[in-house]
């Protein structure tokens, strides 16, 4: 009986086995990633050298010009003596972020810092670089938060070793801001932005920063770009105006304000072999993207002052190799103080960047050759760099007219740069 239950059992199974073809496994799509997080950076270390003393930041590490003469009793120029230093400050580390849309926009954001420091007292301490979001519908994208301020191209900027990047010639510098980017087709688009400046401020009659602070507008830029396949173009103006004191220093009430103007430039061409980039801008009061000038103040009897902005011309040229593993490069770079309209009161009443006492710079240039020795993610960039500033006593615009001497500063430096 047992035996013949067993069977019929088996006979069941077997049975119902082919009576039914097993479904097939659904083909299931990768689920899309809610958030993606991705650290990037570098590790560097720069070995610089300098024929003379030069005014410069952070132990030397970002020199803008050599100084002016400056004899002592005997006759001997205190300022013609040499310097060197080793530096890893400018090592860098950040994070991009992408999350998930938002109002039809795809998301992602920026958080960026190296151990540069605000000031020297803070030299060696992480410094806030970028700290920005972007939201972007295809055709048009809205940034906001720190970043770049607009007159500086991230895709057209000098591609020298030296971590100045052309400093002095080519604006430089973050602002917290507002970008609204349109493209009108494939090639074309406009950029506006609205922000306040606040990195890199020159000397003036108020604390630092004040003088965005106490302006209701902010600065105003706009852009247009064209880009095709080996060729960026770019044409923008820019519209700012500064109110350094709400009170005179007679305790009065003031709204005296620096209002002043800008044009702007670039263009790039780039193939398999090599890349050309230019770079031209001429405007009044650019101190704050660490270039010549600034404003002249007047004051009057009643203690209140006026102010008028000193006017800067720069513009560089940078040509470069495409090598994978060896790319020499050659960069040119020339700025002029074209002084301000309006005198000032006195000799002492001129503000801004390349002034010293009654001494003022008149024209800066700059040439420097490199080659970058490539490996995977390493980097060696040998640089030889010549600037020569004309140093002048100032007038009341701001201008050197009378007892002009030049003078000259050799850096050699080594950078080492190993990127994630």
């Amino acid at each position: 009986m047992k035996k013949r239950y067993f069977i019929l059992l088996v006979g069941m199974i077997s049975i119902k086995g082919f009576s039914q073809t097993p479904a097939p496994t659904p083909t299931v799509a990768p689920a899309e990633k809610e958030w993606d997080v991705n650290l990037y950076g570098f590790i560097r270390t720069d070995y610089i050298f300098d024929s003379r003393k030069t005014f410069s930041v952070r132990e030397d590490q970002l020199n803008l010009y050599p100084l002016d003469v400056a004899l002592d009793p005997n006759g001997k120029d205190l300022n013609a003596v040499s310097q060197s230093n080793f530096l890893s400050l400018t090592s860098r580390l950040g994070v991009k972020v992408k999350g998930p849309s938002v109002w039809g926009a795809k998301m992602s954001g920026t958080l960026e810092g190296d151990f540069y420091g605000n000031t020297e007292a803070s030299i060696g301490l992480l410094r806030l670089r970028h700290a920005y979001v972007n939201m972007d519908w295809s055709k048009t994208s809205l940034t906001m938060g720190q970043t770049w301020y607009p007159t500086f191209i991230p895709e057209v900027f000098p591609g020298v070793a030296n971590f100045n990047t052309g400093i002095m010639f080519n604006p430089f510098g973050w602002a917290t801001q507002v970008k609204l980017k349109q493209n009108f087709t494939k090639e074309f688009s406009g950029i506006v932005t609205a922000y306040k400046e606040r990195e890199f401020t020159a000397p003036g009659p108020g604390a630092q920063n004040s003088a965005a602070i106490n302006s209701s507008l902010p600065s105003l830029n706009a852009q247009l770009q064209y880009k095709g396949k080996n060729v960026l173009l770019g044409l923008g103006a820019e519209y700012k105006t500064m109110q350094p004191l709400t009170t005179s220093a007679t305790n009065l009430s003031t709204s005296e304000k620096v209002n002043s103007s800008s044009v702007f430039g670039f263009a790039k061409y780039s193939n398999d072999k090599f890349l050309v980039k230019v770079y031209g801008i001429s405007g009044g009061n650019l101190n704050n993207l660490v270039m010549l000038g600034g404003f002249t103040g007047t004051t009057s009897a009643s203690g209140i002052q006026s102010y008028d902005p000193t006017k800067t011309t720069a513009f560089w040229i940078d040509i470069a190799s495409n090598g994978k593993a060896i790319a020499p490069g050659l960069f040119f770079g020339t700025t002029k103080n074209n002084g301000a309209d309006t005198a000032a009161g006195t000799a002492a009443q001129i503000y801004g960047r390349g002034i010293t006492g009654a001494r003022v710079i008149d024209n800066v240039w700059r040439v420097s050759g490199r080659v970058d020795f490539k490996k995977n993610k390493f980097r060696v960039s040998p640089e030889l760099e010549y600037t020569s500033a004309t140093w002048g006593d100032a007038d009341l615009f701001a201008k050197a007219t009378t007892n002009k001497k030049d003078v000259n500063n050799f850096r050699v430096m080594i950078s080492c740069v190993y990127s994630f």
